[in-house]
């Protein structure tokens, strides 16, 4: 059985979230960032999701005292890991980033301490190629919102030792998620699927098929999908579909490639729901 310290790395919507569930999970968790404006803000977005889960009934009012006292933040790295079982990392999809920082955890951490990241895409194998015992990286995909969504894609690398992955999926279970076992391969297994019904939702509004509304709502309705893939990619990001869609098609082909109106969306700066605008105008809305 693994230990009871975490650190999560990146303060941003999964960071955040991921802090709220391993809190709620029992465990002392420490989020970082080098922003503290932003821990501070993500702070305020947890309790705040905890007190709903009080009011819903569905979590005991001293539950949600608790998992706030085992929350920490830090814009420290050193002091963030220092004496951590597992590390997961929540920052931008950037391959030579996440290796930057997963070289500087490998000097910071404690020898058993296990490192994942949260990427939905990237390989595992490629990222642990810079720390010195790989058998300790493991990918551990949670999905936005985090502390709704009941699944999370435990991926395994080449080096990915058994003792890594039960450790991992135990504490998973700790968290109240279903875990899935994924060999890794680019995109792993819901990044695939979705990452094609995203584009060619954008293809079709692209070719006039129909407006965004109503293709969300015949698949909502005629697939039975309880969002849209436009409602999706806002709450995603485009920004961050669209990092995931070069990605794939760099390594997996042609089908990946992103729709031109996609790209054309992110040049204007039409990220989603982070910025208020995206596919759809959330300040109209007034949609937080």
């Amino acid at each position: 059985m693994m230990g009871k310290k975490v650190a999560v790395l990146g303060a941003g919507v999964m960071g955040r979230g991921i802090t709220h569930v391993c809190a709620a999970g029992g465990f002392d968790v420490t989020m970082y960032d080098i922003e503290s404006a932003l821990l501070e803000k993500s702070i305020d977005t947890i309790a705040s999701n905890l007190q709903k889960g009080v009011t819903l009934g569905k979590l005991e009012a001293a539950e949600r005292t608790a998992a706030l006292q085992r929350i920490k933040y830090s814009t420290d790295l050193a002091k963030a890991t220092a004496e951590v079982d597992l590390v997961i990392e929540a920052i931008p999809e950037d391959l030579e980033l996440k290796q930057k920082v997963f070289s500087e955890l490998d000097k910071l951490c404690l020898a058993h301490t296990i490192f994942a990241s949260n990427t939905s895409s990237m390989s595992i194998t490629e990222i642990a190629s810079v720390v010195g015992k790989p058998e300790r990286t493991i990918g551990l995909h949670f999905f936005n919102p985090v502390h709704m969504m009941k699944l999370v894609e435990i991926v395994c690398g080449l080096e990915t030792s058994e003792k890594t992955f039960k450790n991992c999926e135990e504490m998973c279970r700790k968290m109240g998620k279903i875990t899935v076992k994924i060999n890794e391969f680019p995109g792993f297994v819901t990044t695939r699927i979705n990452a094609l019904i995203g584009n060619e939702a954008f293809n079709m509004l692209q070719e006039g098929l129909g407006s965004p509304e109503d293709i969300d709502m015949a698949v909502k309705l005629g697939l039975n999908h309880p969002m849209g893939p436009f409602e999706m990619v806002d709450l995603v990001g485009l920004d961050t579909r669209l990092n995931i869609l070069q990605y794939l098609h760099k390594t997996l082909g042609d089908k990946y490639r992103p729709a031109p109106l996609m790209v054309k969306y992110v040049k204007a700066g039409r990220l989603g729901r982070k910025v208020g605008k995206g596919i759809y105008d959330y300040k109209e809305k007034q949609v937080k």
